[in-house]
């Protein structure tokens, strides 16, 4: 005797959470003007001091940019959680765009790098706070690919913004390019009335602070891996293009374009396999991809192995973007988005500037082929610091 075979019952999938809201959607507004406030006159300011005839001044602009933008990042925080979200990022945003109409009338050295210092300030207070509200914009089970996405929403605009800056500059003069700088960040404080005041759970006594953060091994570890690859990715910027003069100039600008659109790409996917099975096992794979990338470009006689590793290179470094961002994010309750913000930001910025530091003393004795190489050789052991950070999350 047979029998019909029971009714299975229906596998009902979980609906995924909404990932843009309004809020969202008008946090892109202030990501786009602080992108382009910031690198709109990177290479432009630098230009225009050299052009009034200050040497020295051209560098002092550079430098002083990015030691304010270190030291305010990692006061931010406090700042956050006095005024909140929305009054810190439109002080950002006011300190970043601003400053650079007064650079229309008056073109001292110490104005320029002034007004440098002012801009570093602003774009660190701009990018800490607005990287904590868009955090907690961001559904905690998509915040890889929100991230992701997020980074593709302030990275075009900075692609396309610091070309255009020294085009605009050579055709049209200084002035305009200082009064569009101002002009987009000051515009984007309309979007800032629409997001949260400050986060759900502030943290006035200091337990999600700065300090506190740093003394958190989850989160010094991450962070201590994308500082080992903030360190390549200076020396890459830094020193690729010298390294090529003997190639056509087209070679350096496909790596130069390679790297970032690679990373950009990576990025994305990585967002969206880390919400799925998490953003530690991305970090590394993401690690060693990074180094042959990194190690192909010491071969520097050959434009395809080195647009080749511009492009691995750029997968590898987009993933730890993500992976590590969102696995800092994942492991600090809320209110804590601020000091995670500081710190990886904080990693990214000094890694750059020690990578570029350091392989300007090497270069003149061991050549720029074996630089690349070492700066392979240094992400290395970061490999291990991951396998402590997986044995410890797992224990």
């Amino acid at each position: 005797m047979t029998c019909d075979a029971l009714p299975q019952p229906a596998v009902l999938e979980t609906p995924r959470t909404k990932l843009l809201s309004r809020a969202l959607l008008l946090r892109f507004v202030s990501i786009i003007g602080s992108s382009i406030g910031f690198y709109l006159p990177l290479s432009v300011v630098p230009m225009f001091a050299k052009e009034t005839g200050s040497e020295s001044g051209a560098g002092l602009a550079t430098v002083a940019l990015l030691l304010a933008t270190v030291a305010c990042e990692l006061v931010t925080p406090r700042l956050i959680t006095r005024i909140g979200y929305r009054w810190a990022l439109a002080v950002g945003l006011v300190l970043l765009g601003a400053p650079t109409a007064l650079l229309t009338f008056c073109d001292s050295a110490w104005m320029i790098v002034g007004v440098s210092v002012v801009r570093g300030a602003g774009f660190a207070i701009a990018v800490v706070a607005g990287g904590a509200v868009t955090a907690a914009l961001i559904p905690a089970d998509r915040r890889g690919e929100g991230l992701a996405l997020v980074g593709l929403v302030g990275g075009v605009p900075g692609l396309l913004a610091l070309p255009a800056g020294v085009w605009a500059a050579a055709h049209w003069g200084y002035a305009p390019v200082f009064a569009v700088t101002a002009a987009a960040t000051l515009l984007a404080l309309l979007s800032i009335s629409g997001l949260p005041r400050r986060a759900a759970t502030a943290g006035p006594d200091g337990r999600h602070g700065v300090l506190a953060a740093l003394r958190n091994p989850v989160l010094t570890r991450p962070a201590t891996v994308f500082a080992a690859a903030s360190v390549a990715i200076g020396v890459f910027v830094t020193f690729l293009p010298l390294a090529l003069t003997g190639q056509p100039s087209w070679v350096a600008a496909a790596a130069l374009l390679a790297q970032p659109a690679a990373s950009t790409l990576s990025r994305l996917v990585a967002g969206r396999l880390g919400d799925k099975w998490g953003p530690a096992r991305l970090i590394g794979p993401g690690l060693v991809v990074a180094v042959a990338g990194m190690a192909t470009l010491a071969v520097t006689g050959s434009p395809s192995m080195v647009i080749g590793g511009a492009l691995v290179f750029g997968a590898g470094f987009g993933v730890l973007q993500n992976a590590t961002l969102v696995l800092m994010y994942a492991r600090v309750p809320a209110g804590g988005e601020g000091a995670v913000s500081a710190i990886w930001n904080a990693a990214y910025d000094l890694g750059m500037a020690g990578g570029a530091l350091g392989a300007g003393l090497l270069v003149a004795p061991i050549g720029y082929p074996a630089t690349f190489v070492l700066a392979a050789v240094v992400l290395v052991p970061a490999l291990a610091v991951v396998r402590r950070d997986r044995g410890s999350a797992e224990n």
